[in-house]
């Protein structure tokens, strides 16, 4: 076995994952605990906000559980990038598709997740790189 295959994950890598499952807690819980009234204040459908926030828990147990591991392998990394690309293609979708009709605040709000989204898949991009030079 080489030194490299048993590498801790970079800092920054592991910091990246550990801001992601902050923030996508914090969303979860807010579009689980308030998916009615926001709703009405930004004209997306309640169901598709609730939804939202149930699909993240599994997302987020899963982030909680690399962060317990001692190194993050590269194929872990990629899956987490990933579905954060999926995410922001999918907000993407959403709104260019006319599936829903939100004022200027849900717009606001899609595009704002969705580049948080991005920003959280380029730092775990760039600490999977960082953790791959050595």
């Amino acid at each position: 076995m080489n030194a490299v295959a048993h590498a801790p994950s970079s800092h920054l890598l592991r910091r990246a994952i550990r801001l992601d499952a902050i923030g996508s807690s914090a969303l979860a819980a807010l579009l689980i605990a308030a998916s009615a009234p926001m709703s009405q204040w930004l004209h997306l459908p309640q169901g598709l906000l609730l939804g939202a926030g149930l699909l993240m828990l599994p997302y987020v147990a899963y982030l909680g559980w690399l962060l317990t591991r001692e190194r993050i392998s590269a194929p872990q990394a990629w899956s987490v990038i990933a579905i954060n690309a999926c995410w922001a293609i999918d907000s993407a979708i959403l709104l260019l598709s006319g599936w829903v009709s939100p004022n200027a605040s849900g717009l606001a709000f899609v595009i704002a997740q969705a580049l948080a989204v991005v920003v959280f898949a380029e730092l775990q991009y760039f600490g999977l790189r960082k953790q791959q030079r050595g």
